[in-house]
């Protein structure tokens, strides 16, 4: 993939980009009711083709807060038309890296030194380029280290990045302004995580140690002394991402070992210690050569307060959802049914939301789950379609804890999916009041 030779850094700069790429879509459009006119049943298949690939082709080089939107968008299969799903997904792999002198600009800014200088050896081509930065392989005193890049000028410009992508989520989501402002707010406060890499790196040390004990799950080793704002140095995990690790057409025994620690992995963190690896991408994840669950990145971390987990989890856990008075309680603390609502619509988010939380749940209410049947898929997709057309729901619904938590739990649900696996569901159960 060519390398990026320089990266747009200032608002005015990455702004101009934007109004382009909005001229671009613009010119789609055109394009496309021109061809209309002579061909009313004309599908929406080509616009939708070339608009994904313009935005993502002007995201990709922006990097930063607005290739983080598209990735996360490519996770949420039900949200998008299949056009964009396959573009952003890339986002997930390999976006068009940094070209050298970039990293060594970076490595000087933060270190007062090359790479060189620091390390043994230290390739300048990245192995992997994501969102917010890009992996190098390098050596030190005999060991393989994977050095993690972010990208210049990508921390200080969430804010005005998510500003300028909000009419593209608009156009892209269908939220309405105050829906959509409490998603970027929510997005925004953990891309200022993501982006401190000195906090992940504690976190990163913090979360593989209580998750150490974890069966088959292994993280690499991180190295402060060796890592700055926007630099994290941490052991090089030998493995294939999923994607590689499919086309080796692996065992169902196999699937279901990887699909077990990846369940474990998360539940773990959900019920025992409230918070959680928030950023459930393919590419966050290794299959190690003794068939191991290597976890590569700690960058987004959603905690669950109390006030959230509690009712949340009440519902899909124990028999609240059988009691109509306590489910509407919960709902009401979790602010999914509003104190001005009317009978009617308390009734009517009522039956919606249960039917909801019982499709969520359908893993959690026996022992064993197949990742591999598609009904259950099916089933969650067509009722999110069904949802996405309901007047009913253009409407704020919700804390805003539920942007992050339901992101981790369908991306967790989406892996095990394409795992094919068979998992043990019942390893950690969610907690209750008593």
């Amino acid at each position: 993939m060519k390398e990026q030779e320089r990266i747009p850094v200032t608002k005015g700069q990455r702004s101009a980009k934007f109004v382009k790429t909005g001229i671009q879509i613009g010119g789609n459009y055109i394009k496309h009711y021109s061809k209309k006119l002579f061909n009313p049943d004309l599908s929406r298949d080509e616009l939708n083709e070339d608009n994904a690939t313009d935005i993502y082709k002007s995201l990709s080089e922006l990097k930063g807060s607005a290739l983080k939107v598209a990735q996360m968008l490519s996770m949420d299969k039900n949200i998008l038309p299949k056009s964009y799903i396959d573009k952003f997904t890339q986002s997930q792999y390999n976006a068009p890296p940094l070209s050298g002198p970039l990293i060594v600009r970076t490595f000087s800014k933060y270190f007062g030194k090359t790479p060189e200088q620091i390390y043994d050896k230290f390739n300048l081509h990245s192995s992997n380029a994501a969102s917010i930065g890009q992996v190098h392989q390098a050596e030190l005193n005999g060991k393989n280290l994977a050095v993690k890049i972010q990208y210049p000028g990508v921390g200080d410009s969430i804010s005005s990045d998510l500003k300028l992508v909000k009419p593209f989520a608009f156009r892209l989501l269908g939220m309405n302004e105050k829906e959509l402002n409490i998603y970027i707010k929510e997005v925004e406060e953990r891309l200022l995580e993501e982006t401190d890499y000195e906090l992940e790196v504690r976190r990163s040390i913090e979360f593989s140690e209580a998750c150490s004990h974890l069966q088959n799950v292994v993280f690499p080793k991180y190295y402060p002394e060796l890592s700055k704002k926007r630099i994290i140095t941490m052991d090089w995990i030998q493995g294939l991402h999923l994607k590689e690790f499919l086309k080796t057409n692996p065992s169902q025994a196999l699937r279901n070992k990887i699909g077990q620690a990846l369940w474990d992995f998360y539940n773990f963190q959900q019920h025992e210690l409230r918070a959680v690896h928030a950023d459930p991408h393919p590419g966050n994840f290794m299959i190690t050569p003794d068939e191991k669950l290597g976890v590569i990145d700690f960058g987004c971390i959603k905690e669950m307060p109390d006030d959230f987990y509690y009712p949340f989890f009440s519902l899909i856990s124990s028999d609240v959802l059988q009691d109509k008075a306590k489910t509407i309680a919960a709902f009401r603390q979790l602010e999914m049914i509003h104190p001005e609502d009317t009978e009617n619509q308390v009734e009517f988010y009522y039956k919606a939301y249960r039917e909801m939380i019982e499709l969520f749940a359908r893993p959690y209410t026996s022992k064993t789950f197949d990742f591999s049947k598609p009904e259950f898929f099916e089933q969650l997709y067509k009722y999110a379609e069904k949802v996405a057309t309901m007047p009913e729901f253009k409407q704020a619904r919700g804390v805003k804890h539920f942007i992050y938590v339901n992101r981790t739990n369908f991306g967790l649900y989406t892996i095990l999916q394409e795992l094919k696996s068979v998992v043990h569901t019942d390893t950690f159960q969610p907690h209750t009041l008593k």
